[in-house]
């Protein structure tokens, strides 16, 4: 994201790059950050103590340009900022992070609609760990597809297994922190004593745990939240409220249902899945990539691992993903429905290294949708990009 965020910098007064804890939000800025840049971050409570209580204060004691870090904690800053961006702060005067990716949005469309660029940061994308070059955004396209064969290091279904198992998080895929079991443990009680304890009343944080937990043995499934709040032993609308909660922190995403007008007969239940397949492997306790491997969950946890890696390569081009799945009443269902210029792709991800073309056959059910279908593609272990006919692709999974 360093040369979107540094090009951005350039047209906007400001930027708020929001991102869950420890995904390095902070470490990017810094390191593109001028000596002539203040930096304050509001975990210091003085500091948030004075931008809470006197906004105008705050400011008027740091310079610009500036970058605030986890300014969610003082939402009273940013009808200063807009006064300061209506008054013609220059390019880059606000770098701003924050944790709480929902409540930064709503409180930048409230002051800042317009006025300062948002991106959505996440953990390290298999292209940031395993690639070179730059990353564009991925697409059914045969040119696009045979340049991303050069980009990134290219691996087998044990290797795309340990990509999983080891996650996405900086501070694991950097070595700084070598035990996987005690990082993933610490993240999860910062995660729920600061981030979910601000949002909740929650008392019983081992519950919470629990909770997570069940969440993660769902990966790739219909949401089901009565289930998961059974598991657990809370109400749905405990389970319903938690949810958003993991939701808004950036925890867990949705991929919702393709329908329009002509698709009448489709569900409308959307599939959940984690940004970070490493914490779903730690919560689900799967202690070597080759016990996962050749686990219940293998199958949900390679379409985890390929969904979140689609939509990393967006947002890391602060392009929007128009990603849905389709599953229909007579329970047809197609992996991934993926809009690009105008067209629908089909996408099916699978843990064979050799698929069928039978595995295409639900993809002529969006041709009854209003917009009209591209080229599709199955998502597998095959090692090399190759084809099942004029229209339909194999595509290795190390290539996302």
């Amino acid at each position: 994201m360093e040369s979107k965020i540094r090009t951005l910098s350039e047209e906007y007064s400001g930027i708020i790059i929001t991102a869950p804890r420890q995904v390095g939000k902070t470490t990017v800025l810094k390191q593109l950050m001028d000596k002539d840049r203040e930096y304050v971050t509001l975990d210091d409570m003085e500091e948030r103590h004075l931008a809470k209580t006197d906004p105008a204060m705050f400011l008027q004691m740091h310079s610009l340009p500036i970058m605030i870090d986890e300014v969610q904690y003082a939402p009273e800053l940013f009808s200063y900022i807009k006064i300061a961006v209506d008054n013609g702060a220059a390019p880059g005067s606000f770098w701003l992070t924050g944790s709480h990716t929902f409540k930064l949005m709503e409180l930048a469309q409230e002051s800042l609609a317009s006025r300062i660029a948002i991106l959505n940061m996440h953990a390290l994308s298999q292209h940031e760990i395993y690639g070179k070059g730059e990353a564009a955004p991925f697409t059914v396209d045969i040119d696009a597809l045979k340049a991303r064969k050069d980009r990134i290091e290219p691996t087998d279904m044990k290797g795309i297994y340990e990509r999983i198992w080891k996650g996405s998080m900086p501070g694991l895929v950097s070595g700084r922190y070598k035990d996987r079991d005690v990082f993933y443990s610490s993240y999860l009680q910062t995660y729920i004593q600061r981030d979910v304890r601000e949002q909740a009343a929650i008392t019983d944080t081992m519950l919470f745990s629990d909770f997570i937990r069940s969440a993660a043995a769902r990966v790739g499934q219909i949401l089901n939240t009565h289930d998961i709040a059974q598991d657990v032993g809370v109400s749905d609308d405990t389970a319903k409220r938690w949810l958003l909660i993991m939701e808004r922190s950036g925890v867990i995403f949705y991929l919702k249902p393709y329908s329009n007008n002509l698709l009448k007969r489709t569900i409308r239940t959307p599939k959940l899945y984690f940004f970070d397949t490493g914490l779903v492997v730690y919560l689900t306790r799967y202690s070597s990539p080759e016990i996962l491997a050749s686990g219940a969950i293998s199958g949900a946890i390679l379409e985890n691992y390929a969904v979140s890696e689609i939509l990393k390569t967006y947002h890391d081009n602060a392009r929007e993903c128009l990603m849905w799945h389709y599953r229909d009443k007579e329970s047809n269902e197609i992996d991934i429905v993926l809009e690009n210029d105008g067209s629908l792709h089909p996408l099916e991800i699978k843990r064979s290294v050799n698929p069928g073309s039978e595995l295409i056959g639900t993809f002529n059910l969006l041709d009854k949708a209003s917009v009209s279908r591209g080229k599709g593609a199955i998502l597998c272990m095959r090692p090399e990009l190759t084809a099942i006919n004029t229209d339909n692709y194999v595509i290795p999974i190390w290539m996302i």
